[in-house]
């Protein structure tokens, strides 16, 4: 088997969610937009076309919007099966039923990304009223239809108290993989800013509820690369002696072995920030990851604090985050503890 290139393909911009932290529904409604499926066959030729020449093997987290919404979904996964496509889905829980759950793990579906942003009362107000314990309700039917559960939080200081019981109900729930994320603002948004001292002791609390439940069911994916930092600090991880300072050995992903695509056709190095380096219907997809505008993504001895500090190319935090709060992903993650 050959590594594997993904690509987060959001395919509409429709949903029957207006969460609040939403980067879709901060533009106008006229704006929403859907792929054609004559464009969603371009864009998969295209995408293959590029994992052929890499030597890898494709995989495709379909999104939206809500994904199911769109009127070609099911000719889109027919797609995937018909090549041996393996593929994920990162929408919401309204419209799975035992059957199409059926049907996505017959096509070749390995995981159904679902959304928990706090507690029932949290997530609801999030997301919308109910949304909590329908979520809750389709783990167990994707679980059923031997799906992969992943629950994704996206975590700021509204809702960080609640996470360390949130891991408790995932676990529960038999969930199998739980990760977080933090929330990139579009501007300074003082209720949602965590200090670095606050991130650092929010982490301690989830490293001792994980390991609280190290023999459980539930994988826990340390998303943040921040937590390269935490155990460098605890002694559990340690620098390579042989480090090769021309290699990226870790880290964010963005422009590395990944890459999204939005249903107009443009191309961004991450979707948590402002990084469209072109058009797929204008120029190739592989053209554009090589391209001079991915490059400004891979320049690391730019990065302002991390270019100073022995983990950069083991860590450099966030630079969505940093992007987020200070208008550059070269700034200093604004969560980082460490004293350079």
């Amino acid at each position: 088997m050959r590594d594997f290139f993904s690509f987060q393909w959001h395919i509409t911009d429709e949903c029957d969610q207006r969460c609040k932290h939403c980067y879709i529904f901060n533009k106008d409604p006229d704006d929403l937009i859907t792929t054609s499926m004559d464009d969603l066959e371009y864009i998969f030729n295209n995408c293959m076309n590029m994992c052929n020449m890499v030597n890898r093997d494709p995989f495709f987290y379909v999104t939206g919007g809500d994904p199911i919404l769109h009127p070609n979904f099911w000719d889109l996964i027919e797609l995937f099966k018909e090549n041996n496509v393996l593929f994920g889905l990162m929408g919401n829980p309204f419209h799975l039923t035992a059957d199409i759950c059926r049907k996505l793990k017959d096509a070749g579906c390995l995981v159904y990304q679902l959304s928990l942003d706090g507690l029932k009362e949290t997530h609801d107000y999030f997301r919308m009223p109910g949304s909590y314990k329908t979520t809750l309700e389709k783990i167990k039917l994707l679980k059923e239809a031997g799906i992969k559960v992943n629950i994704m939080t996206t975590v700021s200081k509204v809702n960080m108290d609640e996470i360390p019981e949130l891991i408790d109900v995932v676990v529960e729930n038999g969930v199998d993989t739980y990760s977080f994320a933090r929330y990139c603002p579009n501007g300074y948004e003082e209720n949602s800013y965590m200090t670095p001292e606050e991130y650092h002791n929010f982490l301690k609390k989830c490293w001792d509820k994980y390991q609280q439940h190290k023999d459980a069911h539930t994988h826990f994916d340390l998303k943040d690369h921040l937590w390269t930092l935490f155990f460098y600090e605890k002694g559990m991880f340690n620098i390579p002696e042989d480090l090769n300072e021309d290699t990226i050995y870790d880290g964010c992903n963005c422009a590395n072995s990944h890459i999204t695509i939005l249903p107009n056709g443009d191309v961004y190095a991450c979707r948590r920030m402002d990084s469209c380096v072109g058009n797929i219907y204008d120029e190739n997809i592989i053209s554009l990851f090589m391209s001079k505008k991915m490059d400004e993504y891979r320049k690391y001895e730019k990065f302002e604090k991390c270019s100073e500090c022995e983990l950069l190319r083991f860590c450099r935090g966030c630079p969505a985050v940093a992007y987020g709060y200070n208008n550059s992903m070269y700034a200093p993650d604004p969560q980082c503890w460490k004293k350079i």
